[in-house]
């Protein structure tokens, strides 16, 4: 991602490059790890009475994709699963037809994202903890991202995932567009992984439509976000297209 620092290679920064890894690695060491998968979709937008994060995807519900990217993260999350209560039996039904194990817990989803988020804070404790927050509907999150964000939220408190814009971007105000710069455009993903402490202050606050992610709401406490870079293959299922082509990305994907 444009500016991260590039260093030249040589013994003493080689060596100072390794003390600093390693006492990251004690730090996080000491951290425990959850992810919050929020699946609130209705479906409406994919013209399907079953919700988008129960669609199949090459034979296996979106979600369960969704889950098993974070289980194989280095960092082993503890997951939690924010869903409407009305789709816990029907969740419950999908684990037991496709042999579901991976461990998680699962809590009611809220109104918005944002209370469901909310809620599922109530299932942690740990003050120390780093929290993934993931859509449930983003199936092929590679590993290595879910792994980046963890390890930059370790060290400033907020990682985004986040791509730049491959195309043009305008913007409309009054009935007049705008040109943006392309360079200075990026496209927000989840993984969006924070200190607890930081998101449990966050999720304190009255909640209001400017809350866009997770995000928007820790960065109204003036708290500044980190981008990492995220993935053009991390696709969001939206419309009915998006499984086809979700379908063909993840085929061509490295097992």
């Amino acid at each position: 991602m444009p500016g991260l620092p590039r260093f030249a290679r040589n013994d003493k920064l080689h060596n100072i490059n390794y003390q600093l890894t390693s006492h990251i690695s004690n730090l996080t060491s000491q951290i425990s790890y959850y992810a919050i998968i929020v699946a609130g979709g209705s479906g409406s937008r994919m013209r399907s009475d079953v919700p988008k994060q129960f669609l199949l995807l090459n034979g296996l519900p979106v979600m369960m994709h969704t889950i098993q990217a974070f289980a194989q993260s280095t960092f082993r999350p503890k997951i939690i699963l924010a869903l409407p209560r009305q789709f816990h039996g029907y969740w419950k039904d999908l684990c037991d037809e496709y042999n579901f194990d991976l461990t998680h817990e699962i809590v009611a989803g809220g109104e918005t994202r944002f209370h469901s988020v909310k809620n599922a804070l109530q299932l942690i404790t740990d003050s120390d903890a780093l929290v993934a927050i993931q859509d449930a509907v983003r199936p092929l999150t590679p590993v290595a991202v879910i792994d980046e964000a963890y390890k930059v939220a370790a060290q400033t408190g907020a990682a985004v995932a986040a791509v730049q814009s491959r195309d043009s971007i305008r913007q409309m105000h009054n009935g007049v567009s705008k040109n943006l710069r392309r360079d200075e455009i990026y496209l927000v993903q989840t993984p969006q992984t924070f200190r607890y402490n930081l998101l449990k202050a966050a999720y304190e606050q009255p909640y209001h439509d400017g809350f866009t992610d997770d995000a928007s709401v820790v960065e109204s406490l003036g708290e500044t976000i980190t981008l990492i870079e995220g993935s053009y293959t991390n696709l969001k299922i939206t419309y009915p297209e998006d499984i086809a082509l979700a379908e063909t990305i993840q085929k061509k994907l490295p097992r």
